[in-house]
């Protein structure tokens, strides 16, 4: 794993508008931890209250269904966190947490998120509208289980996963490549599905995957598609 600046946590958008002085106490009241790839962080329905700044690497929040089947919720990149809900409202964790890749995080104490919530309200500002964006992902993905086929959901994920091009309002790109059973493990199908629509997606010009991304070629097309079926 390479090496990281411990005690660094500019990096974290949640807190990058704090002063040297601020991030600099953060990081001295964390504990930072290592973990390696496809190790587990966080264990639904545990009592731990932390919250956690991911300083490299990336890791994913899960649930398990009854049957012991992966359902993806979010990853989470270098300069975000996770673990507020617990902090906030002393509830124990509403979902696991493992690491995608090596990866390094500054854990801080939930007495110490409040007080920086209370103290910061820039903070507690930011922590709101993470929370909103987190309601209006699920509600989406609630309608689309609700409402859409399999082939569909697959599309619409395809459309959250994607970041509009600069230089063409049209194309998009998605990178990483998409590996096929994280986005059935997001939208509640196989992989199966998953690698059908995505051929389908590719012989129609829609798709096209290179070396080190997906790009979508022609974004407002896949747009419609998933609009029709949603009704909007």
């Amino acid at each position: 794993m390479a090496e990281v600046d411990v005690g660094n946590l500019s990096t974290i958008k949640l807190i990058s508008h704090l002063d040297a002085a601020d991030l600099d106490g953060l990081a001295k009241a964390c504990g930072w931890r290592s973990y390696s790839a496809h190790e587990q962080i966080i264990d639904r329905q545990s009592d731990t209250r932390d919250v956690f700044f991911v300083v490299a690497g990336r890791v994913r929040v899960v649930n398990y269904s009854i049957s012991g089947r992966e359902i993806t919720l979010d990853d989470v990149e270098v300069g975000g966190h996770f673990g507020e809900l617990a902090a906030i409202d002393g509830e124990p964790r509403s979902a696991s947490v493992m690491a995608l890749v090596d990866s390094q995080l500054a854990v801080l104490p939930q007495e110490r998120f409040l007080q920086l919530v209370e103290d910061h309200p820039g903070v507690g500002l930011k922590v709101m509208r993470n929370l909103t964006a987190i309601v209006r992902i699920a509600t989406e993905r609630i309608m689309d289980l609700s409402t859409l086929a399999a082939n569909n959901r697959v599309q619409a994920e395809m459309l959250r996963l994607a970041v509009p091009d600069q230089d063409d309002e049209n194309r998009a790109v998605i990178t990483p490549i998409p590996v096929h059973g994280d986005v059935a493990s997001r939208v509640s199908t196989t992989r199966e599905t998953v690698a059908r629509v995505m051929n389908d997606l590719s012989r129609k010009g829609i798709v096209e995957r290179q070396k080190q991304a997906m790009v979508i070629l022609d974004v407002e097309q896949l747009r419609q598609m998933v609009e029709e079926v949603r009704g909007d």
